[in-house]
């Protein structure tokens, strides 16, 4: 038996990475602290020692690896700090591993439309590729595929454990407010989020976002080659007269586009950088982006119903996508609320002049109800049928109802992605589909 490494919960990414340590012949012990029989089943398929706390039992350690969603203040962390115990995250073991170019996308907002674009541009364009990281493959298990390119999902939880991370195109698509339950300040969260790029250089290339500060700021200290896209003129990749542009010329006019809101045509110019930047022609982009109409709950239409549209925006759990949403419609009725994340709902009054009326959800209504005091009209909703309920009787023809939370789910739901479904049945049994 081999070194010792204390892999951080026994999850999708836990036990992937679990296999590959053991392959590699370290002695791996798993730290779960919910352990019933599925989990001990799992640990002795894996060949692992699964424990709910680590003493002096457990034995010396030479690396923890955690999985994503580990708040950073654990107490194992503090502990391999004292130790003088490097911690790493599973996508530094990936790139150690990887044999094929890793394409590493992140950012607050649009991360997995962007991964998903990228991955079918490439496809479009004859290669073997496969969407990997938060998306769905763990990032540690697609590396070693026989591919020509491997694009990730990346997450600022683990940019955070790196150490010689370095994709060979970075994409940082924005930075807002998000993760503070997680983050310690937003100056952690950005440091982490910079790890994209801090060891490319040479032929290596960085995408990053010409209109966010935090971005840009990050990109110029970038070593390797450098693109941007954006709204200004002065990007490389940019929207000029109504059609996307880039460095090799025209892609295609946005009225080609199935849906061209503000983040839908950021997230096009994106992934064209990204795809162009790892080798799609821009047949390929185009192809694509004249089919993509964009993933579930994700401003999706839901519902339409005397000239009122219904959009279930339930992925929106953050404040600074609820305003990129709201900046696609000149009339909302928007359904707010949920577990807040420790953000600032205040900042939604941003978007005020135009939101019709407020109906507010969740553990966070009084929240959201503070927030537009003054602004809007906000009613509270004790059920998500009672949320439509209301919704409807404020519209009026030509308004968006728009569920787009700005908080996470778990105080009703069990995820984002049943917060949507449960919003699209009320929709659809209130007023068809």
């Amino acid at each position: 038996m081999g070194v010792r490494a204390l892999v951080v919960g026994l999850g999708v990414t836990g036990r992937a990475v679990s296999r590959v340590l053991r392959a590699d012949d370290w002695d791996v012990v798993v730290l779960e602290e919910r352990i019933d029989e599925e989990k001990q089943r799992a640990a002795a398929e894996l060949g692992v020692r699964l424990v709910d706390k680590v003493d002096e039992s457990v034995g010396p350690i030479a690396l923890v690896v955690p999985s994503p969603g580990v708040p950073a203040g654990h107490k194992v962390f503090d502990a391999a700090v004292r130790a003088g115990v490097p911690v790493r995250s599973e996508i530094e073991l990936a790139w150690q591993r990887a044999k094929a170019p890793l394409v590493a996308i992140t950012g607050t907002n649009g991360k997995t439309t962007v991964t998903t674009l990228v991955t079918e541009m490439l496809e479009a364009a004859g290669a073997r590729v496969v969407a990997a990281g938060n998306i769905g493959l763990p990032l540690v298990e697609a590396v070693v595929q026989d591919l020509d390119v491997v694009v990730a999902e990346v997450s600022s939880f683990q940019l955070r454990y790196t150490e010689r991370f370095r994709p060979a195109i970075g994409v940082w698509l924005n930075f807002a407010e998000d993760h503070l339950d997680w983050h310690p300040t937003m100056g952690h969260y950005a440091a982490a989020k910079a790890r994209l790029w801090a060891n490319q250089s040479g032929s290596d290339l960085a995408v990053g976002n010409a209109d966010d500060a935090v971005v840009r700021h990050a990109l110029s200290g970038a070593k390797g080659r450098t693109q941007t896209f954006g709204s200004g003129a002065g990007a490389d990749w940019r929207c000029e007269d109504g059609t996307l542009v880039g460095p090799p010329g025209a892609v295609l006019a946005t009225a080609e586009l199935p849906r061209a809101l503000p983040h839908d045509i950021e997230n096009a110019l994106a992934a064209c950088a990204t795809a162009v930047g790892a080798g799609a022609p821009l047949e390929a982009c185009r192809t694509v982006l004249r089919r993509f109409r964009g993933l579930p709950h994700r401003v999706e239409l839901v519902g339409d119903a005397g000239g009122v549209r219904f959009y279930d925006d339930s992925k929106a759990t953050t404040p600074a996508s609820v305003l990129a949403a709201l900046r696609g419609f000149p009339s909302v009725v928007l359904v707010a609320g949920g577990r807040n994340k420790g953000l600032d709902l205040g900042v939604l009054r941003q978007e005020a002049t135009r939101i019709r009326a407020v109906v507010a959800i969740g553990d966070a209504a009084e929240e959201v109800v503070a927030a537009f005091r003054g602004a809007a009209p906000v009613q509270q909703a004790s059920t998500m049928d009672d949320a439509v309920r209301l919704a409807r009787a404020v519209a009026r023809p030509g308004d968006a109802v728009l569920l787009s939370p700005g908080c996470a789910s778990f105080d009703w739901y069990g995820s984002y992605a049943e917060r949507g479904d449960d919003f699209r049945r009320a929709v659809r049994e209130q007023v068809g589909g």
